[in-house]
């Protein structure tokens, strides 16, 4: 059985998860200032020097120019206390510069999954796992097969 805290933490995620799936900068944006702390501690490699929300900011900018049709699709969420795991499918196709590889047109799928740890009804920390081998094998960039 939830608890109230449970279920309000599933519905900011539900927030956050939605905002990415729109691919709108801007509402992605509007969107993690409210349901992310300004200090989030983001536990994953950055593409740059910033911190807190900022950082998470950029990481989706980046995704998004370089999957314009990037979908993240919500396969498991499970919630304890102060903290929710989601386990997700994304696809997208490759249509900008990633991580110094120029467009492909190649589709890709992988998996990730990630622990948020919610303060005072929001966003205050995140680790993920994200299958980045998968990623850059299917975009070309480690051959595949072993």
């Amino acid at each position: 059985m939830s608890t109230a805290q449970e279920t309000s933490n599933r519905a900011t995620f539900r927030r956050f998860h939605d905002a990415g799936n729109t691919r709108d900068a801007e509402l992605v944006s509007k969107t993690f200032d409210e349901v992310v702390a300004p200090n989030v501690l983001f536990h994953a490699p950055v593409p740059s020097e910033a911190t807190g929300v900022q950082a998470l900011k950029e990481v989706w900018a980046v995704l998004l120019r370089a999957f314009p049709d990037l979908h993240v699709e919500v396969e498991d969420v499970i919630a304890e206390g102060d903290k929710l795991v989601s386990r997700n499918t994304v696809t997208g196709t490759h249509q900008g510069e990633f991580r110094g590889l120029p467009p492909t047109g190649r589709s890709m799928t992988y998996n990730e999954i990630f622990v948020f740890r919610f303060d005072g009804g929001r966003i205050a920390e995140i680790w993920g796992v994200v299958d980045v081998f998968s990623q850059m094998r299917q975009l070309g960039m480690i051959p595949g097969g072993f």
